[in-house]
C-alpha cells in the first residue's frame, strides 16, 4: 500500500470564535472610519461662505483652551458679532499664543467700530474631547463652546449657527484653519487597515486549521 496525503479541517471552537471576533471588529471599525471620511467630505462639499458687517462684543470674550498652532500652545478667540439689524452671530476669530504663565491671558486686540468679516458658516464649532459629562464653564477660559452654552453664560440672543472667520483684520490673530475635508484621507487609510485585519483573521483561521495527514492507500 502506498502512503498518501489528506487534509483535515477541524478547527477548535475557540479558534472559530477568535476569527469571528477579529473579522467582525475589523469590519465594524473599518465601516466607522469610512463613515468618518464620508462625513468630512460631505461637510466640505456643503460649506457656505458668508460675509457679515457688524461690531465685535469684546465684553463677552471666550478663550478656547488647549489649541496648538505649529506645536505652540494657545487659545482660539470666540466673540459675538452684533449686526446692524441687532442679530448676533458667534465668531471664532482665530488663534493667539499663550503667555508663559497660565494665570495670565494674552493681551487681545478687538477692532473697534463696524468691521467687515467673511468666513465659513458652520452648524457648530469643533468640539474637543472632554472625558465624562461636559463641565459648566466658568470664567473666560473654556474647553468647548456651543451656541446654547454661550447664550446662557452671556445672556445674549444668538443666531443658531456660527462663523469661522477667514478674513484678515489688524488684530494679531492667526487664522490658519485646516482645509475643508481635512483628514478624510487619514480615515480612509485607517479603514483599509481595519478591513485588512478582518481579512487576515479569516485567512489565518483557515491556514492554521488545515492540517495534512498521511494515510495508507
Amino acid at each position: 500500500m502506498q502512503p498518501g496525503l489528506s487534509f483535515r479541517f477541524r478547527p477548535p471552537w475557540w479558534g472559530a470564535a477568535l476569527a469571528a471576533a477579529g473579522c467582525a471588529a475589523g469590519i465594524a471599525l473599518g465601516n466607522w472610519q469610512t463613515d468618518r471620511a464620508a462625513q468630512k467630505r460631505a461637510a466640505a462639499a456643503g460649506i457656505v461662505r458668508v460675509e457679515l458687517r457688524g461690531e465685535f462684543d469684546a465684553a463677552h470674550t471666550v478663550f478656547l483652551d488647549n489649541k496648538l498652532h505649529r506645536g505652540r500652545p494657545g487659545y482660539e478667540i470666540v466673540q459675538p458679532l452684533r449686526l446692524a439689524d441687532g442679530r448676533r452671530v458667534l465668531v471664532n476669530r482665530g488663534w493667539i499664543a499663550a503667555t508663559e504663565s497660565r494665570d495670565r491671558l494674552p493681551p487681545l486686540r478687538t477692532p473697534a467700530g463696524e468691521v467687515s468679516v467673511w468666513g465659513e458658516r458652520r452648524e457648530h464649532f469643533a468640539q474637543a474631547l472632554a472625558p465624562g459629562a461636559a463641565p459648566e464653564e466658568a470664567g473666560r477660559v473654556w474647553q468647548n463652546v456651543t451656541v446654547a452654552r454661550f447664550a446662557s453664560w452671556s445672556g445674549l440672543a444668538l443666531e443658531p449657527w456660527v462663523l469661522e472667520q477667514h478674513s484678515a483684520l489688524d488684530d494679531g490673530l492667526v487664522r490658519d484653519w485646516p482645509a475643508a475635508g481635512f483628514g478624510a484621507e487619514v480615515n480612509e487609510s485607517y479603514a483599509l487597515q481595519w478591513y485588512s485585519l478582518a481579512a487576515l483573521s479569516v485567512i489565518l483561521f483557515f491556514a492554521l486549521n488545515f492540517k495534512r495527514e498521511r494515510r495508507e492507500s
